[in-house]
Order: C-alpha cells, then structure tokens, then sequence
C-alpha cells in the first residue's frame, strides 16, 4: 500500500512539474476577449495588424495599479505608433470593482475588463492551479503571435518603464528579429 501511494505521489509530481514549463515563444496567441463594465466584450481580433500589449491585473493589487497608471503614458505616446494596450483583470471579485479600478488607474486610457480565471490561464498556457503574480504582460506582434510574455515576480517588471518601452520599440522595429522571452528571460 505504501508503494502504491508513494508511486501515485511521484507520478502527479512529475505530471504538475511537466504541466508547469512555460509554454514556448513565439505562439499564436488566438482570440481572447474581455468583459467590460457596460456588459461588452472587447475581442483581441479587433486589433490584428496593431501591437498589443495584454495585461492582466488585480483590481487591488499596487503593482498592478502602479502598471496601470504607466500604461496610460505608454498608450498615449505609443498608440499613434500602431501599439494597443488591453487589460483583464481576474482577481475574485474584478467584475464588481473593475468600474472603480478603471476611473481611479486607468482613466480611459485603454480598454479594461474582467474576466474569469480560467480563461486567463488557459490563454497564458499557465495551469489553472499554478499560482502566479501579477501584474502579466503579454507582447503580441501586429501577425497575432505572443511573442513575450512575463509574470509579476521576474525581473523584467523591476523597471517596467524602461522594459515595457524597450519591447515596444523593438516590436515596432519594421523587419526586426522577433525577440522571444519567457519567464527565464531567455
């Protein structure tokens, strides 16, 4: 019984450790929509053609409301360049604070929404019972492929002005080398 139990053990181990690698870059990054306070939704399709920076947050969360806040700036300077910024939020209780998370960080500046969980990880290729931070920024390319993507605790996010611009400015390079980074950075 004891062998029966600790090879049951190592099995869903090993099965929860292949699940959680990251899933490789570039990769088409298919539709996702999100759920907006007025009961729309907005569709990543809608921005084939454009750079698109998908982010997900929790309403409550500082480093996202920190995020949020540059992401104005950077969608103000970068939209007329051919960049969009999106943003679903996915903490439990987004549908009902996503209005005042909108009016207090993002003012308008860029579509926000919520959107279950569920959908969120199975969009990033992450386990739906892995834990992850946020804030998630996700670099999809004008041909709809992510081509980076980066989870709160990486290093990438210590200097997320310079970083996030860095990105976009490469992105928008015309016949730039795609530049794919996972959570490692590589």
């Amino acid at each position: 019984m004891t062998k029966t139990l600790l090879g049951f053990f190592v099995a869903a181990t090993m099965a929860i450790g292949a699940d959680s690698a990251p899933a490789p870059l570039p990769r088409p990054a298919g539709e996702f929509s999100i759920h907006t306070e007025n009961g729309k939704q907005v569709l990543l399709s809608t921005y084939k053609g454009k750079v698109v920076l998908l982010t997900f947050f929790f309403t409550t969360c500082p480093h996202c409301q920190h995020m949020a806040g540059l992401l104005q700036t950077v969608q103000k300077e970068y939209g007329p360049k051919g960049v969009q910024v999106l943003s679903g939020c996915f903490d439990e209780n987004a549908e009902a604070q996503v209005g005042q998370f909108n009016q207090l960080y993002v003012k308008n500046a860029f579509p926000v929404g919520w959107d279950p969980r569920a959908a969120v990880f199975e969009f990033l290729h992450v386990p739906l019972m892995q834990q992850v931070f946020v804030p998630i920024l996700t670099f999809i390319d004008r041909k709809g492929m992510i081509q980076q993507q980066y989870i709160g605790d990486e290093n990438y996010l210590s200097d997320p002005e310079k970083n996030v611009r860095a990105s976009l400015d490469q992105m928008l390079k015309p016949g730039a080398p795609l530049v794919s980074r996972t959570k490692s950075g590589k």
